[in-house]
């Protein structure tokens, strides 16, 4: 049999070193399934349960492996549900390759069933690359083109493939005008900003008396760099929430996350410094960065687009946070160890007793705080752990200490729900002997985590490691946007928009024939973690947790609480239980009483 282009394509992928290929089958794309076939497991396929979480499982395996993640999907809806997915990968700077089926090409332009202009449909998604195939010489520098913008841009490509051209037979591109011959291969290149650039950047620095960092995702390489660099100028670094596995929180210094999500230590730091290094982070709230004047800055990032778009930045450095980070440290001189720095650690000292006070609270069963709580000491060396949004991702940012060899995230930029699962079994394939724990809201679990418990029941005894524990907060509520009705908008929980049906998520664990473990008492959580992290099968942790434990902002501003109380008047439903309990921990500074 010749080879056929959809085997052109396979072979070339794995020339590129894929191994892994997230999606779901459709006749859109049956050329390219049938040659994966024929190529007998060079290339695995995971099958999710839905296109979307195919593409979260691509966003998330580039960013746990820090290698191309691949998803597929047939012409139509098969690729439409995609996108969701892969604008996680744009928001996040990961490479991404999607591979679309369409119909055939005589029948484009006839209104034939599942024909979307698909090009137009991708082009902001995967805007740096997206084209249609046509004829079968083509697809060798589609191929090869697609692969190296992603990876060179980290971002989404896309490349579609019309059903009939799948299975014509390949050829080359003969010698002649107006073909191309494209090869493989991409290596990152070392980037650094230039001498007269880290001289401006070392002057600033060196003028700082209070020095507060900001690490994000593009330091998550630079543990060392960033702590040597933070040591010199007697510095106190915080992390944005996709940056929080770049330093370890066992450093006196270190903040924790910063934002809506974050620690008073991180935004007393903010507020409080005269000079700020940005790096690696494109953090998104302002008002959690020192007031515009009052502090000097000073950014490194990889992205010029992204320079001084947070805050004004007096010295922008384009290039890689641990080179440039290296090549700044020998122009830094050294701080004592001051005040400043002995303030940001008495400060997080306080912060850590803080948080160790209000998961033991009492609850109604249990305190949501407590959950991560009493996860933090247990977790196994090496873990990988993966939040969804929501009020969980509050817990996951602030009471869990991660430490070196760690790894963590979740939909950053995107901030989707539904994300946490599907990450948690791309971590299994960019990771399959590490342990993994997936932190995730009942709301996100009822949307669509729950399909993918059916995909993770389905492969599990393939991986090395089989410890892969899905812990389910289960409150009946859409939390986190229930907090922000009563504090941003100033209105009562709307019932009809946030109440959800009681699930018995553990149950349905056992069904699929996972492990289930559910848990009403506060007594018994640190128990079932150890139960779970002992499991020989993927367990579902169901924890009933109260959703009157208020996922505050670290700042509550005067209009905050004003909103607060407005709720309040309008009889909230929750009314009693919003008051009392943990709630009252962190409102009683703004509402005596």
């Amino acid at each position: 049999m010749s080879q056929t282009v959809s085997d052109f394509i396979v072979q070339r992928l794995y020339d590129w070193g894929v191994r892994h290929i997230f999606g779901y089958p459709g006749d859109g794309i049956n050329g390219v399934f049938g040659a994966m076939n024929r190529a007998e497991g060079k290339i695995g396929f995971v099958q999710a349960r839905h296109e979307e979480m195919a593409a979260f499982m691509a966003s998330a395996y580039a960013k746990f492996s820090g290698q191309l993640g691949v998803c597929i999907a047939t012409s139509g809806p098969g690729a439409s549900h995609l996108i969701t997915g892969l604008y996680d990968a744009l928001l996040d700077h990961q490479p991404v390759l999607a591979i679309v089926g369409q119909q055939a090409r005589n029948a484009l332009g006839g209104s034939y069933q599942q024909e979307l202009d698909l090009v137009s449909m991708f082009k902001d998604v995967a805007g740096a690359y997206v084209v249609q195939a046509s004829t079968p010489a083509q697809v060798r520098h589609l191929i090869d083109r697609s692969v190296r913008t992603a990876l060179a841009r980290r971002t989404p490509t896309a490349i579609i493939l019309p059903n009939d051209l799948q299975e014509e037979a390949y050829e080359s591109s003969p010698q002649a005008h107006g073909t191309l011959h494209s090869g493989v291969g991409y290596s990152s290149p070392s980037i650094t900003p230039r001498e007269t650039e880290l001289d401006r950047a070392a002057e600033v620095l060196n003028a700082g008396e209070k020095v507060a960092m900001l690490i994000g995702a593009g330091a998550l390489h630079a543990t060392d760099e960033v702590i040597a660099v933070a040591d010199r100028l007697s510095a106190g670094c915080a992390k944005a929430l996709l940056g929080k596995a770049a330093l370890p929180d066992d450093l006196t210094w270190v903040t924790g996350s910063i934002g809506l999500l974050g620690t008073e230590p991180s935004y007393n730091m903010m507020m409080e410094c005269d000079t700020l290094l940005m790096v690696g982070s494109a953090f998104p709230y302002a008002e959690f960065l020192p007031t515009e004047g009052a502090a000097r800055g000073v950014q490194i990032d990889i992205d010029a687009s992204m320079m001084s778009i947070r805050f004004p930045m007096e010295v922008g450095l384009v290039g890689d946070a641990a080179e440039t980070l290296r090549a700044l440290l020998p122009r830094l001189a050294p701080k004592s160890d001051g005040a400043w720095r002995k303030g940001i650690e008495d400060d997080v000292a306080k912060w850590w007793k803080t948080l160790d006070d209000r998961a033991h609270q009492p609850a109604a069963p249990v305190n949501p705080q407590l959950v991560a709580w009493e996860l933090s000491p247990r977790l196994p060396d090496r873990a990988i752990i993966t939040s969804d949004s929501g009020s969980c991702a509050n817990w996951f940012a602030r009471d869990l200490k991660m430490r070196r060899g760690m790894t963590a995230s979740l939909s950053g930029g995107l901030a989707s729900m539904g994300a946490a699962v599907p990450y948690a079994l791309a971590a299994k394939y960019a990771h399959p002997d590490r342990p993994v724990i997936a932190l995730v809201g009942d709301g996100a679990m009822q949307m669509n985590n729950m399909a993918e418990l059916i995909t993770a029941a389905k492969y599990w005894r393939s991986w090395r490691d089989p410890r892969f524990i899905v812990c389910v907060f289960n409150n009946e509520d859409l939390n986190q946007v229930t907090w922000e009705q009563r504090i941003i908008n100033g209105d009562p929980k709307f019932e009809a928009s946030q109440r959800i049906p009681d699930v018995s998520y553990s149950r349905f664990a056992e069904m699929i024939g996972l492990s289930g473990i559910f848990v009403d008492s506060p007594q018994l959580l640190g128990s079932a973690w150890e139960q779970a992290l002992a499991s020989e099968m993927p367990v579902v942790l169901e924890v009933k947790t109260d959703p009157e434990v208020p996922p505050l902002p670290p700042h509550i501003t005067l209009q905050q609480a004003k909103n607060f109380s407005l709720a309040l008047m309008k009889a909230d439903p929750n009314q009693s239980s919003m008051i009392k309990g943990a709630a009252r921990q962190v409102l009683e500074n703004i509402l005596p009483g």
